[in-house]
C-alpha cells in the first residue's frame, strides 16, 4: 500500500475563467508545467487550490482531471476535506476517495473542528478510517484555514501506528518540530514534508522529505535543485537558500492571486481570476508587480547559475 508522496510537492492552483468556471485547458498546461519543472508529487484540491471555495462536484472533477492529466508520471494526492459535520465529511471524503488518487489527505483541523483536543481528534480519525477503503493510503495536512491545528506528538504517533499514513504536509514552521517528527517517523514510511520556505533547506538537511510550500507555484525547479544539494558546501546553495526564503515572503501580497499573475505572465493561465483573492492585488499591495519582476529576475539568474554549475 505504501506509495511515495514526497519530494517537491506543488500545492496546486486552480485556474478559473473570467466567468468563474474552472479552466480545464489552463489546468492541463499547469500540470505539464509542474512536471517539467521538477515536481515529484502533485497535491490537488488543497488550500492553494481554493478548495474552500469549490463545490463538492468541482473538487471531485478537479481531482479526477489531475489524475488523468498526470497519467501516472507522478503520484497525485488530494484533500477536499473542508466540511464541519461528520455526515458532510463522510460524503466528501468518500467521493474524493473514488477519484483515482494515490493518497487522500485529511485536514487536521477537520479532525477536531472545535479545537477540543486529542480525544476529539482520535474519535474523528477512527470514524474516518472506518468509512474509507482499507487499502487507500492517507496523508495529513496542517492546513491554516479555518485555523491551524498542529498535531501533538501523541497524535502524530497515533496516525503513524495505523500504518495508513504516507505523508504529512508539516505547517509547524518550526525546525525543532520537524526534527522531532522525523525522529518519531523513523522507518515507518510516514514522510514529513515541510511547507515553510524560511526553514526549507535546514528542514531538508534534518530529514524533511522535500518541500510543499506555496512557492512551488513559482519556481519548483529551484526547490528541486535545493533538495538534491541541500547539504552541499557551496556559495550557490547558500545563496539560493537565502533567495528562496526571501522570495516566499511575497505570499501575504495577495496569494494565490499573486501566483496566478505569475502564471498569466508565463502563459499557463489566460485569467488571474480567483475566488479567494477577489480583488486587484496591484491596488491593495503597493509595488507588488515590481516585486514579482525582481523574483522573476532572481529566478532566471539562479537557473543560469545552476545550468553553468551542472
Amino acid at each position: 500500500m505504501k506509495i511515495q508522496a514526497q519530494g517537491i510537492v506543488p500545492v496546486m492552483l486552480t485556474p478559473f475563467t473570467p466567468n468563474n468556471r474552472i479552466d480545464w485547458e489552463g489546468l492541463e498546461r499547469l500540470v505539464e508545467w509542474y512536471i517539467a519543472n521538477g515536481a515529484d508529487t502533485l497535491f490537488a484540491v488543497c488550500q492553494s487550490s481554493e478548495m474552500q471555495k469549490l463545490s463538492l462536484e468541482e473538487r471531485v472533477e478537479l481531482s479526477k482531471r489531475v489524475v488523468s492529466l498526470a497519467g501516472g508520471r507522478v503520484p497525485v494526492i488530494s484533500s477536499g476535506h473542508i466540511s464541519e459535520s461528520r455526515d458532510d465529511q463522510r460524503a466528501e471524503l468518500a467521493a474524493m476517495a473514488e477519484t483515482g488518487i494515490d493518497a487522500l489527505v485529511l485536514v487536521s483541523n477537520r479532525l477536531d473542528t472545535k479545537n477540543e483536543g486529542t480525544e476529539a481528534f482520535r474519535s474523528s480519525l477512527d470514524a474516518i478510517m472506518s468509512w474509507l477503503p482499507s487499502d487507500l493510503p492517507l496523508g495529513l495536512y496542517e492546513c491554516p484555514a479555518p485555523y491551524r491545528r498542529l498535531l501533538s506528538d501523541d497524535e502524530f504517533k497515533l496516525c503513524r501506528d495505523t500504518g495508513r499514513f504516507v505523508t504529512l504536509k508539516d505547517v509547524s514552521c518550526d525546525l525543532e518540530t520537524v526534527k522531532r517528527r522525523v525522529a518519531l517517523s523513523g522507518d515507518s514510511g510516514f514522510a514529513i514534508v515541510n511547507a515553510n520556505a524560511a526553514i526549507a533547506a535546514a528542514a531538508m538537511r534534518a530529514g524533511s522529505k522535500g518541500f510543499s510550500g506555496v512557492f512551488t507555484n513559482i519556481h519548483p525547479d529551484l526547490y528541486a535543485w535545493l533538495y538534491k544539494h541541500a547539504s552541499e558546501d557551496s556559495d550557490l546553495r547558500r545563496e539560493l537558500e537565502i533567495f528562496l526564503a526571501l522570495a516566499a515572503m511575497a505570499e501575504p501580497m495577495g496569494y494565490p492571486g499573486l501566483a496566478k499573475v505569475w502564471h498569466k505572465r508565463l502563459g499557463t493561465f489566460e485569467s488571474v481570476h480567483s475566488r479567494v483573492t477577489d480583488y486587484d492585488i496591484a491596488e491593495r499591495h503597493w509595488a507588488v508587480m515590481d516585486l514579482l519582476d525582481h523574483i522573476q529576475q532572481g529566478t532566471e539568474r539562479f537557473r543560469q547559475r545552476i545550468k553553468q554549475a551542472s
